[in-house]
């Protein structure tokens, strides 16, 4: 048995091993390193990716070109640096590294900020929708219980001291009830502010040309 596991822990390192590559061999081997530094300046990665494909090339005997790398990169950053670029990242969420030139950095960033504040108005909006689904359902078990424990209250095999504890399990759920339907109407309220803050947002960043 004690085999059997170490087998398999070294088959999910190995797995884990190969997952971390950035490149084949054959890639190592056929590449052309422009061509790589250009895609991964379009897709505004670090020069640590560069230390990535290095250290997957190494374990085949390569070693990468830099200096063509480098070139392609800062050539695919110019087209990663766009404020359009820079607003869709922004807009779903996405990180910026510090990347870009001081030349493109400026426009790029105002353009993200521009995005990640859509995407943070967006996600309030979808938070607020996810609290009143989660209360709701909550309500909607609880009306469930209390509908149960009535016709069990009114059953005729119900003894007095069960009788005694429904009432009490039903004050407790009345309880409730009250709380999550206050919570509920909060919630509504507080999502439609959130969505006029969005609605009023798209309506001006539209304006930027994005």
């Amino acid at each position: 048995m004690k085999r059997s596991w170490n087998l398999i822990w070294m088959v999910l390192v190995v797995a884990g091993l190969g997952g971390c590559a950035t490149m084949s061999g054959d890639e190592c081997m056929t590449t052309d390193w422009s061509a790589i530094g250009y895609e991964d300046g379009a897709r505004g990665f670090t020069t640590e990716r560069f230390g990535q494909h290095r250290k997957a090339c190494a374990k085949h005997g390569v070693t990468p070109d830099f200096g063509a790398y480098q070139s392609g990169r800062e050539q695919g950053l110019v087209e990663y640096c766009q404020p359009g670029r820079g607003f869709d990242i922004g807009s779903s969420g996405g990180r910026y590294n510090g990347v870009c030139s001081v030349n493109l950095e400026a426009d790029f960033l105002d353009a993200y900020n521009a995005g990640y504040h859509l995407y943070t108005l967006r996600s309030n909006v979808n938070r607020a929708n996810s609290r009143i689904h989660s209360k709701e359902h909550e309500l909607e078990r609880i009306e469930d219980k209390i509908r149960q424990s009535e016709l069990s209250l009114i059953a005729e095999e119900t003894t007095m001291e069960q009788r005694i504890v429904l009432l009490a399990d039903l004050k407790d759920l009345s309880e409730r009830t009250g709380q999550l339907e206050a919570q509920i109407r909060e919630l509504y309220e507080e999502r439609a502010r959130y969505q006029v803050e969005l609605d009023h947002y798209q309506v001006s960043v539209a304006d930027y040309g994005y």
